[in-house]
């Protein structure tokens, strides 16, 4: 893919977004070009997600990392709220079509590598089973509402 392909598709996906802020249910009533259908879309709206939630779980383990009571589960998830808060319109587009044919191998991928990064999974186990746990920590990731951050106290001495 050269850079003109590039910046038409970047410019395809930003339109179906824009779309999606005004009529969020008719969104991909159109395919635009230089996209062929609805699967090739999701597929790439899913690439643009997952490109942004590796980014910043990989920011936040590395901060948890740094920390002497590093928490991964608790850096994924906020990773994962600040992903979501970012792009509510790509997180609502992909949420109404999760049950396409067209990602279920992607949101596979995503749910192992949510397993894995928080760490209640390991490389060696059985891919299906690092879904699981994945998708098991997304329900309750969406099911738990976030707490609002206490603001930090300044010490006068």
């Amino acid at each position: 893919m050269g850079w003109n392909d590039f910046r038409q598709r970047q410019h395809a996906i930003a339109t179906v977004l824009d779309n999606a802020r005004r009529d969020p249910s008719g969104a991909l009533d159109e395919v635009p070009a230089p996209f062929t259908d609805t699967t090739e879309l999701l597929r790439a709206l899913q690439c643009k997600w997952t490109q942004q939630l590796i980014g910043r779980i990989e920011v936040a383990l590395a901060e948890t990392a740094d920390a002497a009571h590093g928490d991964r589960i608790q850096a994924v998830t906020e990773a994962w709220r600040r992903t979501a808060a970012a792009n509510p319109e790509l997180r609502e587009l992909l949420d109404r079509h999760q049950a396409d044919p067209a990602l279920r191998s992607a949101v596979a991928r995503e749910h192992r590598m949510l397993a894995l990064a928080t760490g209640l999974a390991e490389h060696d186990e059985p891919e299906s089973e690092v879904a699981r746990v994945g998708q098991a920590f997304l329900q309750l990731v969406r099911a738990t509402p976030s707490k609002p951050r206490r603001p930090r106290l300044l010490s006068l001495r």
